[in-house]
């Protein structure tokens, strides 16, 4: 089977492309949901990635789950509740988790429409950018289901819980324009500047000392569910660590030099 991530190399940057785009890159097998998960541990254990893309080959980002295998009660729908359930934590469930614990700074670029799971791992995401044609939906209760991808948890995070409730409770779609309002995106470009500006946007956070952008990711990933006063502690055990790195040292002579940096992942 072709590898459902297609992965490019630029740099520091690495893009990956959900690949099944005659599918609308919905997560229907196994397969993909465990290739999301080996990706995102390979990019945490490799420090020359600074930056990652992810997107959708074709005109949708990722349609979610695959409403054929819904209606058949088939694959990941097969079988008793325990069954379905047990499928659940077993894939779809890996890829939020997965993206949460990646400490690599990752933007999501939505080329189109990112629909219940596929608007989930968008959210787990650091940072999203779409399309203006794009649309945005937490549509899982059109279905007589409920936000099975970590949605219920992130969603209200983003937003606020008022704008999540009327996303997940009426599972209407949103235009480019009311993301933009709503903040769940950073920014809505035209379709054919929509990867460039990924790109250029990667480029640019990893232009900056790898450690340092894992850690402040880390740092305001733990913030939310953290006091004060313990993310204070934490903040200072890792601005020690980065005292204690050579890229540290690199980038403060670099500025004093009025130099670009020449940056060695240590």
């Amino acid at each position: 089977m072709e590898p459902f991530l297609l992965i490019e190399r630029d740099g520091p940057v690495v893009i990956a492309t959900m690949n099944r785009p005659d599918e609308m890159n919905a997560i229907s097998e196994f397969a993909y949901a465990d290739e999301m998960a080996a990706f995102c541990k390979e990019m945490q254990a490799d420090r020359s990635v600074r930056a990652i893309v992810l997107t959708g080959a074709g005109k949708g980002f990722c349609a979610g789950g695959n409403v054929k295998h819904l209606a058949a009660r088939s694959g990941l729908f097969e079988g008793s509740a325990w069954n379905i359930r047990g499928n659940y934590r077993a894939t779809v469930q890996q890829i939020g988790p997965a993206l949460a614990e990646l400490e690599v700074p990752v933007i999501a670029a939505i080329n189109g429409p990112a629909i219940g799971l596929g608007l989930d791992i968008a959210c787990a995401c650091d940072i999203r950018i779409m399309a203006d044609h794009a649309v945005l939906a937490e549509s899982y209760v059109k279905l007589g289901i409920i936000p099975g991808g970590g949605g219920a948890w992130l969603l209200p995070r983003l937003i606020g819980p008022q704008r999540a409730a009327l996303m997940t409770l009426t599972g209407d779609a949103i235009n480019a324009a009311k993301a933009l309002e709503y903040g769940l995106v950073a920014e809505a470009v035209p379709a054919a500047d929509l990867l460039p500006r990924a790109r250029e946007l990667a480029q640019t956070i990893a232009a900056n000392p790898g450690h340092a952008t894992r850690l402040a990711k880390r740092l305001m990933r733990e913030g939310q569910d953290m006091k004060f006063e313990t993310l204070m502690q934490m903040a200072a055990a890792f601005q020690a660590i980065s005292h204690h790195t050579d890229d540290h040292h690199e980038a403060v002579d670099a500025f004093m030099g009025k130099r670009k940096p020449v940056l060695k992942d240590e």
